[in-house]
């Protein structure tokens, strides 16, 4: 009875509604479980509007040293067919894989790369440029981001919302100091931000005050870690007089700590990433999870 009461017949659901379903799951999730949970389900995978969205974050437990991330990436690539709109990359990639993405997404609409030690600011300049439509640009790294990089990416984004740059060495070892760079650069090329998070960066009140000088529309700034700005007296009721969220300097990074990503996939780890017998069960709590 128990059995019955969890072993539902996937196939009979709406192809829309899987299509739902399979967004929120990521790539290894959806190229080596999903589409062996029945005929439909493989045929709603190789559907392009099924690749929209690539997500890579994977759970605690999950082996990366096992399978070829970078070659599964490139394949989900393949399979959106020029529509994908969002791709979040995480604890993997290369400028080559950037690359091949950018080749071949140009409606491209958000872009994630968290962490990715393989990936260089000229690569994420080289990629970025081809992405004319791009609103959403984060990036996570432990090394310098060039400013004449951002720049041109400035220029060549003019859709461009939101800017996260996270620059934290890992467990506290310190930060990058790249000064005003940074900041110039967004002043000078992203008029349209509203969202802009430059967290452990090394910007000065100089930066701070062109960034507020030139970006007009936005609202949401996190400038935590950022220790060379002095956002006290007038400085301080101006951003609170702008911007409709404000994170000063000394507030917490706990979401961040070690560079763990703001993601979860809670229970998760209770999940078996392979085909076995009782598959359906485990698949079957895991969807009713995310519905």
């Amino acid at each position: 009875m128990k059995n019955k009461e969890y072993h539902r017949n996937w196939a009979d659901l709406p192809p829309e509604l899987t299509s739902s379903i399979l967004l929120r799951l990521n790539i290894h999730d959806k190229l080596n479980n999903a589409q062996k949970v029945c005929k439909s389900w493989r045929r709603v995978c190789k559907d392009p509007s099924t690749w929209t969205k690539i997500e890579t974050r994977m759970s605690k437990n999950f082996d990366v040293w096992k399978y070829d991330l970078e070659a599964m990436c490139r394949h989900a690539v393949d399979l959106s067919r020029g529509g994908l709109l969002e791709i979040n990359i995480e604890d993997f990639g290369s400028d080559s894989l950037l690359s091949y993405i950018a080749d071949r997404s140009s409606n491209l609409r958000r872009l994630g790369a968290v962490n990715c030690g393989g990936i260089t600011s000229f690569g994420i300049f080289k990629a970025v440029v081809k992405l004319p439509l791009l609103e959403e640009l984060e990036v996570v790294t432990h090394s310098f981001i060039s400013g004449d990089h951002l720049k041109a990416i400035g220029k060549s984004c003019p859709n461009l919302r939101t800017l996260m740059i996270r620059q934290l060495k890992l467990q506290g070892m310190g930060y990058v100091d790249c000064g005003d760079e940074i900041a110039l650069a967004v002043a000078e090329t992203m008029h349209g931000l509203r969202h802009l998070q430059l967290l452990g960066n090394g910007l000065s009140d100089a930066g701070l005050n062109a960034i507020l000088d030139n970006c007009p529309k936005l609202d949401h700034l996190d400038i935590r870690k950022c220790f060379n700005i002095n956002l006290v007296g007038d400085r301080e009721k101006q951003c609170y007089d702008r911007i409709k969220v404000l994170r000063h300097p000394n507030d917490s990074i706990h979401e961040y700590d070690a560079i763990v990503s703001d993601y979860s996939y809670d229970n998760e780890e209770e999940y078996v990433y392979d085909i076995s017998d009782d598959v359906g069960y485990r698949f079957d709590s895991y969807i009713s999870s995310l519905l």
